[in-house]
């Protein structure tokens, strides 16, 4: 048969397209993969700083942000069927060791290129075909065939995956090529923005000045909130925490912080024995001064706390219990490790993740208006999704009579 024919043609060998593409060629499907790039899972590779943070042993559909209809229940049938211990089972049987470290996050303690080597040796032993410098110039779909264009060949099949990402990580190879096909394919799609990304706060701001201090707080963005590392920085505010917040945090809406999210400053100061301490004392003993500093209004501070007034004694624990910020804006997509918006999900279905505007084409991962938390979510998401588009092509194959 002629090689440019396939019964799958896969658009992106990231993590969702090589794990679809193992699922489907292992159900004995022809598969073709073809990559724009030299080598494949870029982004893999360097996630997790180089060590993959592969998935999170609690992954549920409220760790991910999707403005769909649906929400993020649109997430829930491809999480059930690929739960986290799914791909923990993949990786040991790639015999690849891992550890858990905080907040459930599951990392390899070998290189995340070794992860990578290990997929496309599967995907190959399954006869998938894998072409590296092959970027889709058009798509096409007529008669119930796609005709993929590359500069070396036409490709023809009945099933497209896409899964060619986001526009995130530019540098790793991300790009928003892949939302121009859906487009073309007809559908529409959620705004794109940077996520998992710094927030930025106005130039000259008090606590661009403390930069290098981290610290556990709790943060929240309206109904979310999250209790992890925050890192200043002198644009802004880094970090996990930062980076949770920046997923759902929309221009004009304050961030709160909690800097002591396992104390209570107000009964500390409403002690007995605190009364010839300053605010400022007590409170340097639980934060860096520098940020004591920032947070408590000098004319307060440093009085003694027995001459302060309930109001004020009740202002200064807002100061540090709930202290709302403004940010200007989020860095820019080379500083994101996701991005936001996408194929707007209502039109794809949930269960098989296959379009509902063109029988036979296939979407997943980040090319989905679904965007995890940071912490694993994101790679699991790839996972699961490919996984169900991978378990769905041998049914769309037999459904058309092949």
């Amino acid at each position: 048969m002629d090689e440019s024919q396939a019964d799958v043609l896969v658009l992106g060998a990231g993590a969702s397209g090589l794990i679809c593409a193992r699922e489907a060629a292992g159900k004995g499907l022809r598969v073709t993969v073809l990559e724009r790039g030299a080598v494949p899972a870029r982004k893999l590779a360097v996630s997790g700083g180089g060590k993959a943070n592969f998935t999170n042993r609690r992954v549920t559909p409220q760790d991910y942000r999707c403005d769909g209809p649906e929400g993020s229940a649109f997430c829930a049938p491809a999480l059930r069927a690929f739960a986290p211990a799914a791909i923990q089972r993949m990786v040991r049987q790639w015999h690849l060791p891992f550890e858990e470290r905080e907040h459930g996050q599951l990392f390899l303690t070998v290189p995340a290129q070794k992860l990578v080597q290990a997929l496309v040796t599967d995907c190959r032993q399954r006869g998938c075909r894998i072409e590296f410098n092959s970027p889709v110039e058009t798509l096409n779909f007529s008669d119930g065939i796609f005709a993929v264009h590359t500069p070396a060949r036409e490709w023809r099949a009945p099933a497209v995956v896409l899964a060619m990402g986001s526009p995130a990580w530019p540098q790793a190879g991300g790009s928003g090529h892949g939302y121009r096909l859906a487009q073309q394919m007809g559908h529409s799609l959620v705004a794109s923005h940077p996520a998992l990304t710094p927030l930025l706060l106005p130039q000259g701001h008090v606590l661009t000045s403390l930069s290098g201090i981290s610290l556990p707080v709790r943060i929240s963005v309206e109904a979310h909130h999250w209790q992890d590392h925050l890192l200043f920085t002198h644009g802004g505010l880094s970090g996990p925490a930062a980076l949770k917040a920046s997923l759902f945090w929309e221009s004009g809406v304050q961030v709160r912080v909690d800097f002591l999210p396992d104390h209570d400053f107000k009964a500390l100061l409403d002690a007995p024995e605190a009364g010839k301490q300053t605010a400022r004392a007590l409170l340097g003993r639980l934060l860096p001064q520098r940020l004591v500093d920032a947070l408590l209004p000098q004319e307060n501070a440093r009085k003694k706390i027995a001459e302060l007034s309930r109001a004020t004694r009740n202002s200064l624990t807002e100061a540090v219990h709930a202290h709302n910020l403004l940010p200007v804006g989020a860095a820019g997509l080379k500083k994101a490790e996701a991005c936001r918006g996408g194929v707007q999900t209502g039109e794809v279905d949930a269960q098989t993740m296959q379009s509902r505007l063109c029988p036979g084409l296939f979407i997943t991962g980040e090319l989905l208006d679904v965007t995890g938390l940071l912490g694993g979510y994101n790679l699991h998401w790839a996972w699961a999704s490919g996984m169900a588009a991978g378990k769905a092509l041998p049914l769309h194959a037999a459904q058309r009579g092949r």
